[in-house]
């Protein structure tokens, strides 16, 4: 532990996919942010954040960046950037494609690798944690703390629903940081889980706006919303093409 670890990017460590959340002492939890995974580092040159495939974040972020001038240098944060929309929630819709919409961006850290050059990815979670909490002492908005909770998976699960929020994160307590991998040791549970849909229609436009989704129940069709995301002019062409034909 006495070498000094220059700052560098670390891969960010993964969370596995779970059907139900562990339960016991030696979990904690935290709540699935919806946003870009980001290291934040301050080394002699100044902030600079990663993606978690090392692409370069800082300028996108000002705010962000700014924030974090005031850490220790060589340290290297681990977190999340959110995009919060008009009800307080995160919005990764938001986040892509309409940043400047977004009430606030804000940097949730929930772990620390190098702490003013010392290396911690051996040290367990818990220890990690409480330097985290010390090293956050010196920045400024809109960097957060995650929250960790150590309660019940089912008030959880009952109180991210009532939320809107994507999922829970389970930690083991004495979990090493190993970069790049999914050891298990983090799991991840989604809350809304999948529901296939049925296009009932759509709103028209050039050449769509958005088609119009619901789910059958025995025979009924209820309405669910409307789905604007993820088309492409390219793909918009094509889904309205496969219209033609099927039109009542």
């Amino acid at each position: 532990m006495g070498s000094m670890t220059k700052l560098k990017f670390i891969e960010p460590m993964y969370a596995r996919a779970v059907e139900k959340l562990p339960e016991g002492r030696e979990w904690r939890y935290e709540v699935k942010l919806d946003g870009y995974r980001c290291l934040a580092g301050r080394d002699s040159k100044g902030v600079i954040l990663w993606s978690r495939r090392a692409n370069i974040f800082t300028t996108q972020f000002p705010r962000v960046t700014r924030g974090f001038e005031k850490l220790q240098p060589d340290t290297l944060i681990d977190g999340e950037i959110v995009a919060i929309d008009d009800s307080g929630r995160p919005s990764f819709n938001l986040l892509q494609h309409h940043r400047s919409k977004a009430s606030a961006i804000q940097f949730y850290a929930f772990d620390i690798l190098i702490d003013r050059g010392r290396s911690l990815l051996e040290l367990p979670l818990e220890a990690r944690r409480a330097l985290l909490s010390e090293g956050l002492s010196t920045v400024g908005e809109p960097i957060r703390l995650s929250d960790a909770f150590e309660t019940a998976t089912a008030d959880l699960i009952r109180a991210a629903k009532e939320q809107s929020l994507e999922g829970i994160v389970a930690k083991r307590k004495d979990s090493i940081y190993e970069p790049g991998k999914r050891t298990g040791a983090w799991l991840k549970y989604r809350i809304n889980r999948g529901q296939e849909f049925v296009v009932g229609g759509y709103t028209p436009d050039h050449p769509f706006d958005a088609l119009i989704v619901g789910y059958y129940k025995d025979s009924e069709l209820y309405y669910v919303g409307k789905v604007r995301n993820g088309f492409v002019s390219q793909v918009r062409r094509e889904v309205h093409r496969e219209f033609k034909g099927l039109e009542v």
